[in-house]
């Protein structure tokens, strides 16, 4: 199925545009815009499939057409306008929004967003799990969460369903960690075990710069098996954070996110969280004050 855009037949509807996407039997939409060229486009579903009278206005080949947590990417077989994102939310009245946005209108309109503060995602409060086998485990005492002890299959810390299924899990390692699994080899084992959770990553407390310099191992041994572990299983996301406090509070961040997108798919969550912004959200420029500062000399 191509991508289609027809006129609305409808008389009455104010969204005078329709479109039809190539994804779960052909997703049809009503839309305000052809395309988000100055903004995001408000659309709404149509429940009565696609009216056979509707003019057709473009007809185009899509490249890739892909649900990504409360997103669809759309990417079309045509040189302009051509990378566009449909986001799906759930509005403060409780209905359901959807926005049709591109890179280049996505910060001039955040319908709905709330960009989050210190809680991770908007979660009043996180729920960390830490495995039984972890020593000196982070507290998270200075974010806003909580924290179980409990045996998990694979990683150090996770985050769990309302049924107590893994949703996520983040497996922490110190330099000297990832240097011995890299060497003898069991960090494969380790990365295909993380593979079975729906989302997993790899947070290193040390600089990448280190495992460059790492004594007892040849020059660029080091990084060299990293590389291919990493093509191996591009799934799995292996961050490297300089200090013990910021890899604490990236696994915060990340199982935050992980749990707000997971609630999303499942369509429970009351507002529009931040695993469902924008990926720029936070280019939005802030209103220039009206107070005038004094020039240096």
């Amino acid at each position: 199925m191509n991508f289609v855009v027809a006129r609305n037949p409808d008389p009455d509807s104010r969204l005078p545009y329709l479109v039809r996407l190539p994804i779960d039997g052909g997703l049809i939409l009503k839309v305000r815009d052809t395309w988000p060229r100055t903004s995001r486009v408000f659309c709404a579903r149509v429940e009565d499939g696609w009216p056979p009278e509707a003019e057709i206005i473009d007809d185009v080949p899509v490249t890739l057409c892909r649900r990504r947590g409360v997103a669809i990417d759309l990417v079309l077989d045509r040189p302009r306008e051509n990378r566009s994102q449909f986001v799906f939310t759930t509005l403060p009245s409780g209905r359901e929004g959807i926005f049709w946005q591109t890179r280049k209108v996505v910060t001039t309109a955040r319908p709905g967003a709330r960009i989050p503060g210190r809680r991770a995602s908007g979660i009043r409060e996180l729920v960390i799990v830490v495995d039984t086998r972890e020593r000196y485990p982070y507290g998270f005492s200075k974010q806003q969460a909580t924290t179980v002890r409990d045996a998990l299959t694979a990683g150090d810390y996770a985050v769990r369903s309302e049924v107590g299924t893994p949703v996520a899990v983040v497996e922490r390692k110190s330099l000297t960690d990832l240097a011995s699994a890299l060497s003898n080899g069991t960090l494969v084992f380790e990365l295909a075990k993380l593979t079975e959770m729906p989302r997993a990553a790899v947070v290193v407390e040390d600089r990448y710069g280190n495992l460059l310099k790492h004594a007892y191992t040849p020059a660029g041994f080091l990084p060299d098996m990293l590389a291919r572990v990493q093509v191996r299983y591009p799934e799995i996301a292996i961050v490297f954070l300089e200090t013990r406090p910021l890899a604490e509070e990236w696994t915060f961040r990340y199982l935050g996110a992980a749990l707000a997108e997971f609630e999303s798919e499942q369509h429970t969550g009351a507002q529009m969280r931040a695993a469902e912004l924008p990926l720029d959200y936070g280019a939005v420029s802030p209103r220039p004050s009206k107070r005038r500062h004094k020039t240096d000399a």
